[in-house]
């Protein structure tokens, strides 16, 4: 096969695969996957909305989880545009140029998810071990720096690794395994020396996929090292209580994500249905059960949500 590079005059474009061995099911699968997409909209939009409207939740654990809504409504929306065109009009092909944009945004917004966890279990552990403080460091001013500094350092992790790709030919099949773009889907359609690109996602995986758990980690053995000081168990769960939806979102994250990694690693030849079903959760797992757990497990939130509600039909009346 000639190999095409981005230079030619001719028109690239990818092959995107829907759920493999059920193409004819496409218009029938739509259908639950419709209903997450609707979830996570829907429940991120309203964490939003009550954090904006209420003035009692505008603190820095509830600004750190509106970062958190902001940043699972990207990657939903990011995937929906070409996960229901194929499932809906069976549109398979995307361009170049629209296959690189996903891919920024995908790769972004997940490594902005684990950015903020990260920045949330830092807010936990100021709260529960330096309560004293809690309103001097963690100001408004501070916040926003964080948040830009977790919007520049994402953005500055993923461009350099499309540019590496950029400028490579891609000669092999046209056709992608999911239904939308990968960094390490694409990668395996190049037929050139990837050296470069494979040293530079593996520094990516160090410095973000393993460092940002590991010190969520570190953050909470100096959580339940204070924990456990306390004098009563009352205490105790108290402030385990306060932490549980942090942790369920971490798991939430984290739990998928190594089950693809363990899936790649370890079960290359297993179905491509195997691999399709593990990428969709890793994706659409984060962004459908946060608003949930945090809705659920938040005192503060489902009152907030109880009350735009009780407001919106005050005002249709």
């Amino acid at each position: 096969m000639s190999k095409v590079s981005n230079s030619t005059q001719v028109p690239f474009y990818f092959i995107l695969t829907g759920i493999p061995g059920f193409e004819a099911f496409h218009i029938w699968i739509s259908i639950p996957f419709c209903c997450l997409y609707t979830i996570s909209i829907v429940g991120n939009t309203t964490i939003l909305a009550v954090i904006r409207t209420e003035p009692s939740l505008h603190q820095p654990m509830y600004l750190f989880l509106s970062m958190l809504a902001l940043t699972d409504l990207g990657l939903t929306l990011t995937t929906l545009p070409t996960v229901m065109q194929l499932l809906w009009f069976n549109i398979p092909k995307i361009s170049f140029e629209a296959c690189f944009a996903q891919v920024f945004f995908i790769h972004t917004f997940s490594f902005m998810e684990s950015s903020v966890l990260l920045a949330m279990s830092f807010d936990r552990y100021v709260a529960i071990c330096r309560p004293l403080h809690y309103d001097t460091i963690l100001t408004s001013e501070v916040i926003g720096r964080i948040g830009l500094a977790i919007i520049g350092r994402c953005i500055l992790a993923v461009l350099p690794s499309l540019f590496l790709l950029k400028r490579l030919p891609f000669c092999h099949s046209h056709l992608l395994s999911h239904s939308y773009c990968l960094h390490q889907d694409m990668i395996r359609l190049v037929c050139a020396d990837i050296r470069v690109n494979s040293w530079y996602g593996f520094a990516l995986v160090l410095l973000i996929i393993v460092m940002d758990p590991l010190l969520i980690i570190l953050s909470y053995t100096f959580i339940l090292k204070n924990i456990l000081g306390t004098a009563s168990w009352t205490e105790r769960l108290r402030a385990l209580n306060n932490c549980l939806s942090h942790i369920l979102a971490v798991l939430v994250l984290y739990v998928p994500m190594i089950g693809v990694s363990m899936t790649h690693r370890f079960a290359k030849h297993a179905s491509p249905l195997v691999h399709v079903i593990m990428a969709n959760v890793y994706l659409l797992a984060p962004p459908v059960m946060n608003p949930i757990i945090y809705s659920v497990k938040t005192k503060q939130i489902r009152q907030g949500i109880i009350h735009l509600i009780s407001q919106r039909n005050m005002c249709l009346k």
